[in-house]
């Protein structure tokens, strides 16, 4: 029986990120997945706080090379590997020098969310599918870390639904209980329509504040999970009236087989 594929894209991941809730979970549920049967890939953003000489991170030639056109704008897409020897583990790195060079993660030294967040947020997500594609990779289960991850769905359903690379793949979202504070950029729904996606779905997107994207970006994930023991109570209305396949919180000694279940079902749902 042909080993079910899950891909795993995650905001941070440790260690090559410092450690929290979701650079653990990136770090730890992959390597559980792997070891339950399934065949698995981790992707995550290169940002300039990683250390590359000391994860030994190198460019994968032969997958580099593209433009991703946003908002009318070619950005050049970089991919980088490095590899958790422990876990015999790869994670693949999407890289830009304009999106993700930059010292800090989220925020500038005056601790200020950048204002083209959304525009890395959306270079992460498509950076993934192509890079996907290109390495002709078909994941059954794509599972997203991190409010940076939370376009995947969309694009998914909206921009790369023709494709018969993702025909069959499902994605599921896990909520944590993080945020980005500033609104994303205003003219948010222009650069959704600029990808060619539909005028009613972008109606959805006038409004920026995060509350407002999760709610309608998770419209587009086949399943959610609450990974974190306790969310906001806007979190947690947002979650209650999602019509998707949900997996309330389960304690970190449960989660990986839980997580493995969660993912079987969707899996086996979609076969019906």
């Amino acid at each position: 029986m042909e080993k079910k594929k899950v891909l795993f894209i995650s905001q941070e991941i440790a260690p090559f990120s410092p450690k929290n809730e979701i650079s653990s979970m990136a770090r730890r549920l992959p390597q559980a997945i792997q070891e339950a049967g399934k065949e698995i890939r981790v992707f995550a953003p290169k940002f300039g706080s990683i250390n590359e000489r000391r994860h030994q991170l190198h460019e994968v030639i032969r997958l580099s090379g593209m433009n991703i056109v946003i908002d009318n704008n070619d950005h050049p897409l970089i991919i980088k590997v490095a590899s958790i020897a422990q876990a015999r583990m790869q994670v693949y790195f999407i890289d830009n020098e304009e999106f993700f060079k930059r010292k800090n993660n989220i925020t500038d030294e005056n601790d200020m969310e950048y204002n083209d967040n959304d525009e890395r947020s959306i270079f992460f997500c498509r950076g993934v599918l192509e890079t996907v594609k290109k390495l002709g990779w078909q994941p059954d289960i794509i599972h997203c870390h991190g409010w940076m991850t939370a376009p995947l769905g969309l694009y998914l359903k909206k921009v790369y639904n023709k494709d018969p690379h993702f025909t069959d793949t499902k994605v599921i979202y896990s909520l944590y209980d993080d945020k980005f504070n500033n609104n994303w950029d205003e003219r948010l729904s222009e650069k959704l329509r600029f990808d060619g996606i539909d005028k009613e779905t972008i109606s959805n997107f006038s409004s920026t504040d995060f509350y407002s994207v999760t709610e309608n970006m998770l419209k587009y994930f086949d399943g959610v999970n609450i990974a974190s023991e306790e969310l906001c109570p806007k979190l947690e209305a947002i979650y209650k009236n999602l019509d998707c396949c949900k997996q309330d919180f389960v304690t970190e000694e449960h989660q990986n087989k839980v997580m493995s279940e969660f993912f079987d079902k969707i899996i086996e749902e979609a076969l019906v």
